[in-house]
């Protein structure tokens, strides 16, 4: 029998849901719900029905889970617990400072329907935040070290975009090279913001538009360019088309730590990725999950998950004794 699942959203993120579920034949793409008139929205799959948010609810029995492919910003915090109600739900919640308060809300109404909700299943937060977990278990005595990139921050670019003056922008975040080596090389450097990452921006200005002004707001902007070193470099249009079309992403979780009674032997522990397609990767990370949220719920669990809550074994079409044989 086939996990049935549906996608709520349809942007780059929701999109790449739906590549995902072709690559694992466990898996049945029902639905997709969107915000917008569904008689304009064309899709991939063609057996799949495409229904207005509103007709969610009717569907409760059609969809063994749901992936919600909405923003971290406005979208999940509203949507992860509404749904955690109706259906089992995967999330790709990012925004780490609230994942806490978004696992309260998401495990009170995923407890209360008697489902399972997954959250934060991406990338960072996701794969990144496992790795950290196994190294700082493996290595207690040691440093974790994040670094992202060099890849395009589609939150920053975002915010170069509500700028006065500016048609459209990419901004990359770009990790400091040698920051990274002195890493690698076991200093456990103690690094600032400005130290680990520098950003990148590639703008096209509006005509007319005063290019100082905006490079003055790009690098000012508290919260996403006033603590790095930025750089912006204003091109055209047709250029950022031809250059910057992509949403590559990666980067690297690298753990540094001591063992040996004298604390002699040094260790280091490095994950890195490098994604072709920042959402596509993302997604197929939550299809994964999602085949976990059907196989706890099948197993009478509720309440919400993270990553570190799940076995490796419920991410995986393959049995347990196919697992053991082929992996390891």
């Amino acid at each position: 029998m086939s996990i049935r699942v549906g996608i709520m959203g349809y942007g780059n993120l929701g999109r790449g849901v739906e590549c995902a579920i072709k690559q694992n034949p466990d898996m049945e793409l029902v639905a997709i719900f969107t915000r917008r008139d569904p008689k304009n929205l064309k899709v991939l799959t063609e057996t799949a029905k495409v229904c207005h948010v509103d007709e969610a609810e009717n569907m409760k029995e059609a969809i063994d889970v749901m992936i919600l492919c909405g923003g971290s910003a406005t979208d999940l915090p509203a949507q992860s617990p509404k749904y955690a109600e109706m259906f089992n739900i995967v999330d790709s919640f990012d925004t780490h400072a609230g994942i806490p308060q978004h696992f309260e809300a998401v495990d009170a109404a995923a407890k209360k329907s008697g489902k399972i909700g997954i959250i934060s299943a991406g990338w960072d937060p996701g794969m990144f935040s496992l790795n950290r977990l196994y190294a700082d278990a493996i290595l207690p005595n040691g440093q974790d070290y994040t670094f992202w990139g060099k890849g395009v921050s589609q939150g920053h670019s975002d915010a170069i975009r509500r700028i006065a003056g500016v048609k459209d922008a990419k901004q990359y975040t770009v990790p400091v090279e040698n920051a990274l080596s002195d890493v690698r090389s076991g200093k456990n450097p103690v690094l600032s913001t400005r130290e680990k990452h520098t950003r990148e921006c590639f703008v096209v200005a509006e005509e007319g538009a005063d290019k100082a002004r905006i490079e003055s707001e790009i690098k000012n902007m508290p919260n996403y360019f006033a603590d790095y070193d930025t750089t912006v470099h204003f091109i055209s249009e047709d250029e950022l088309k031809k250059n910057h079309s992509g949403i590559p992403h990666g980067g690297f979780v690298i753990r540094s730590g001591k063992t040996g009674w004298n604390e002699e032997h040094t260790h280091i522990i490095e994950y890195n990725l490098k994604l072709d397609s920042n959402p596509e990767f993302t997604a197929s990370v939550a299809v994964a999950y999602a085949r976990a949220a059907y196989r706890l719920h099948s197993e009478g669990q509720s309440g919400c998950k993270t990553v570190f809550d799940i076995a490796p074994a419920y991410l995986s079409p393959k049995t347990a004794a196919e697992l053991r044989k082929s992996l390891l």
